[in-house]
């Protein structure tokens, strides 16, 4: 029943003696070597773990609770603490705390075996038989996979990740493609957000199994996470025909019918499912998501404080509000947020959501220097789970100047899709490009969509797999590609980006990081218009330093990633300038905001559109808005704004620093 309670193995010299100890029963002198050392490394999780496991076998059971609160205060997601604390418990014969402590176990690990054979013997002696039956279809199943596979999957969910992806390729390559390792190694490249391959591993899964629903569900979260909504939504499809009730494929599906703009089906679906469950925090949440994307400000704010009562602590919901822009926080939520994100049992994703929500809300109320400091100590929990490497930025940067040159764009000229109607904004987050989206798409003529994520896609699968190496496939392909692929490559982006627009004959495209693959577009669609959302580099870099990107924009989370992000942006687009002259307009915010009328004017007469009187009255345009400007837009053009980052300029010295002769821009 207890074979698998020791830790799994790692490669830690600090815990292997300790480790041996345990392998070889000798109990009292694990316990005294894990004490030892606890005393140079009091917050290690698998000393404590071990500590705990050694106490429990010498018969202090007590001790070995108490250690696994220490150890619950310190890392509250490791589930063997709560398989330990299982075996405590049955060794009191309190049988209800056992079950509710190896719940908590297999809910955060299902490759815990003895977890679940402990399960299916607590259900059976409480007479819960069908939950016992469950727990031995679990054990039944561990039990036919490879013992390889068990452990590295069990690995996954301890969170040793780079473990558990050394141990599954290496059986891959030993023992073929086993579907199970091949879903496994998906759900690694999830994890670590190398999402073209998970993706490509759960096609080949499903080639083999296409009966397997887990993997199928893997897959469509996969599709939806690359902005592939349609072909998420036949997964989804394809799942609910089989299992029409089960709760997570409707979760998904009302996600992808916000997405693709369906929010009243989406509402429907999770008014039906809070119903069924009225105290599911994450179903309030993302409710709200889609209220706010309706303009529904009122309703969404009700939704998202609703989530924090019912999960008190909940650091997503309170950033969401803060993430409103207008909101401002009660003394009552400022003091349940502050005492939240100290606790020491709150987990690492709702401390930083936490931080960043603080922040906002003690800059609301004039309080900078408590505000600067949570927004600092927000982005270095942020960045501590984020795996930016400025590196490839810069490179992608340079290879770009290198290939993107006026002969390149001459030798092709007459290539790509005819087509006028993309317009796309590209520039940094936090610059201005929703306003600029908000006017242009309050003209008749023209259809406003979301951060369509075509062009990066495009650009991926040229780059195909070959991402090593100073030389990688693309720019360098763009080169070597014959003329007609561009216009291949133009028509497809004109099709697939059909799925979000209503017939208008013009649409927006402002996914900001586009910057980076101007040559690309250009070549593609030549007669596409191009518009840099540009803001002064200190304001622009500080204000994406308080944002908390629900995904991607790695970069934000540190002055000097930042700043060098920056850099690489005003280098690449001065080189824009020059091979392509008269392509992108540059729209400044501060000359935007200052001299209203007149910049609009320029906009629509660049994009080749006639004036509208609703382009300067934007604010009353009924569309959804998926990004943080989405409560700013909704009101009329102001200037406070403008200057709201010189509140913190007593702690931007390092900002400035690294931004060095951009800093005055």
């Amino acid at each position: 029943m207890q074979a698998d309670s020791a830790a799994s193995p790692r490669p830690d010299t600090r815990a292997a003696g300790v480790r041996d100890f345990l392998e070889r029963g000798q109990f009292a002198e694990a316990a005294r070597w894990a004490e030892a050392l606890l005393t140079e490394c009091p917050e290690d999780r698998d000393l404590l773990y071990m500590l705990a496991v050694a106490q429990r076998y010498l018969g202090r059971v007590a001790a070995a609770l108490s250690t696994l609160v220490r150890l619950e205060d310190l890392h509250p997601d490791y589930p063997r603490l709560y398989q330990e604390r299982g075996y405590c418990h049955v060794a009191q014969r309190s049988a209800a705390s056992a079950i509710t402590a190896f719940e908590r176990a297999v809910a955060l690990n299902p490759a815990l075996p003895g977890s679940w054979r402990t399960l299916q013997a607590l259900y059976a002696m409480a007479g819960r038989r069908a939950e016992s039956d469950n727990a031995a279809a679990h054990v039944a199943k561990l039990a036919s996979l490879p013992a390889a596979i068990v452990t590295a999957r069990s690995m996954f969910a301890d969170g040793e990740i780079e473990a558990a992806e050394a141990l599954v390729r290496r059986y891959l390559l030993e023992n073929g493609d086993d579907i199970e390792g091949m879903r496994l190694l998906a759900q690694i490249g999830m994890k670590l957000d190398v999402l073209d391959d998970a993706e490509l591993l759960l096609e080949s899964v499903l080639e083999k199994a296409p009966d397997y629903r887990p993997a199928r569900y893997d897959y469509a979260q996969v599709l939806l996470q690359r902005h592939k909504h349609r072909q998420a939504r036949e997964q989804i499809r394809m799942l609910r025909e089989a299992e029409p009730a089960e709760r997570a494929y409707r979760i998904t599906q009302a996600t992808l019918a916000t997405e693709l703009g369906e929010c009243e089906q989406a509402l429907a679906e999770y008014r039906q499912l809070l119903g069924e469950t009225p105290e599911h925090a994450e179903l309030h949440l993302s409710m709200a998501h889609t209220l706010k994307t309706l303009g529904r400000q009122a309703d969404a704010v009700e939704s998202y404080r609703r989530a924090a009562q019912v999960r008190p602590g909940y650091g997503d919901a309170y950033w969401s509000l803060a993430n409103l822009k207008t909101y401002r926080f009660t003394d009552e939520e400022l003091a349940a947020m502050r005492a939240a994100e100290a606790a020491p049992r709150t987990p690492l994703a709702d401390r930083f959501h936490l931080c960043f929500a603080l922040g906002k809300g003690l800059e609301d109320r004039g309080e900078y220097a408590d505000s600067f400091a949570y927004y600092k100590r927000g982005n270095a929990l942020k960045k501590s789970e984020c795996r930016y490497r400025p590196e490839f930025i810069e490179r992608n940067t340079r290879l770009q100047t290198e290939v993107c040159t006026d002969e390149l764009f001459a030798a092709r000229r007459g290539s790509g899709s005819p087509s006028e109607a993309p317009i796309f904004i590209v520039g940094l987050p936090r610059a201005g490009s929703t306003l600029i989206e908000q006017i242009l798409a309050s003209h008749s003529q023209v259809e406003g969509t979301m951060e369509l994520s075509d062009i990066p896609r495009l650009a991926q699968s040229l780059q195909g797999r070959e991402s090593g190496g100073d030389r990688p496939r693309y720019p360098g392909v763009l080169a070597e590609l014959p003329q007609e692929d561009f216009r291949r490559f133009g028509e497809r982006y004109l099709a697939d980006t059909q799925l979000y627009r209503s017939g208008k004959p013009r649409f927006i495209d402002k996914m900001p990081n586009n910057f980076r693959h101007i040559g690309l577009m250009h070549l593609i669609l030549p007669n596409a218009r191009i518009i840099d959302a540009r803001r002064s580099a200190m304001a622009c870099c500080f204000s994406n330093f308080k944002q908390l990107f629900a995904s991607g924009q790695q970069f934000t989370y540190s002055f000097e990633d930042i700043a060098r992000y920056y850099r690489t942006y005003v280098e690449l687009m001065a080189h824009w300038e020059r091979v392509l002259p008269g392509k992108v307009l540059r729209v400044q915010h501060e000359a935007l905001v200052g001299d209203f009328e007149p910049q609009v004017r320029r906009i629509l007469d660049f994009c080749g559109l006639e004036f509208e009187p609703a382009c300067l009255e934007f604010h009353k345009t009924s569309r959804r808005v998926h990004t943080a400007s989405s409560e700013q837009v909704r009101r009329p053009i102001n200037t406070e704004g403008l200057e709201q980052w010189r509140h913190f300029e007593p702690w931007l010295g390092p900002l400035a620093a690294a931004l060095g002769d951009l800093a005055g821009d």
